[in-house]
């Protein structure tokens, strides 16, 4: 079982352009989804922008990105969210609930479109975090 921790970038629309020029940097594979491709926007105009790109280069070297979601505002102070992921749930789900005490829910952790369980909230010093489990449905939280 695994858990990553790694800095999340958000962009107003140039996800695409951001997340390529630190591959030219640092290397690696670089996969990307729009919204579009995953269901979360029924406006065209929001459809191509990137929902979730990854680019892994290499050994503790992992940067994570995406386009504000429709609806929600592009605010610079909140351009960088820190991101646990992995299959370790009962660990995730722990830190989870340790982040969340005395902090605010943005998006209860459950069950994503893509599969995964899901979640973001402000800690109570005001830094955001997401929570990915991957492949653990809603129905086993």
């Amino acid at each position: 079982m695994t858990v990553r921790l790694n800095p999340y970038l958000s962009f107003g629309g140039n996800a695409r352009e951001a997340m390529a020029f630190y591959q030219s940097v640092f290397g690696g594979e670089l996969t990307s989804s729009t919204y579009a491709e995953g269901g979360m926007s029924d406006d065209p105009a929001q459809g191509d922008k990137i929902m979730h790109a990854m680019l892994d280069a290499g050994p503790g070297v992992v940067l994570m990105g995406s386009d504000s979601p429709p609806g929600m505002p592009f605010d610079d102070g909140t351009r960088i969210s820190v991101s646990l992921s992995g299959d370790d749930e009962s660990t995730l789900r722990g830190y989870w609930d340790g982040l969340v005490q005395g902090g605010e829910v943005t998006m209860p952790l459950e069950r994503a479109p893509w599969g995964d369980s899901f979640g973001m909230c402000t800690d109570k010093f005001g830094i955001g975090w997401m929570v990915n489990i991957t492949g653990v449905p809603a129905a086993a939280q």
